[in-house]
């Protein structure tokens, strides 16, 4: 027995078959939004699409010193993730927390846990 399931149509422009054979399907089991915010197509799987870009609130802290910082990121979907300076150091938001801290560039960049 197969059943034929509603996926998103990006799913479908990218070849992602909507029939599946029964001993592949379980219960769904609805996520708690609170704990897994903003689920969309490009969380579960890379498309390829690079110019899918995630809304940055502010970035809130950091913990370590000059590149090789890590910084707290709040993502407008409510998320927080901490990530590595190559991946913050084109945001507007990084730019907004330096004038904060009364820096201008990442080697003034001094150890805090934030």
């Amino acid at each position: 027995s197969s059943y034929k399931v509603k996926i998103s149509r990006n799913l479908t422009k990218r070849g992602v078959h909507d029939v599946f054979h029964a001993s592949l399907l379980r219960i769904h089991v609805p996520n708690d939004d609170r704990l897994f915010p903003g689920r969309t197509d490009s969380q579960v799987w890379d498309f390829g699409e690079d110019d899918q870009e995630w809304m940055v609130n502010h970035i809130s802290g950091h913990r370590g010193s000059r590149s090789d910082a890590l910084f707290k990121v709040e993502w407008k979907s409510d998320d927080t993730t901490w990530l590595p300076y190559h991946q913050v150091s084109h945001l507007v938001a990084l730019e907004h927390y330096f004038e904060l801290l009364g820096i201008s560039n990442i080697e003034e960049l001094r150890d805090a846990e934030g």
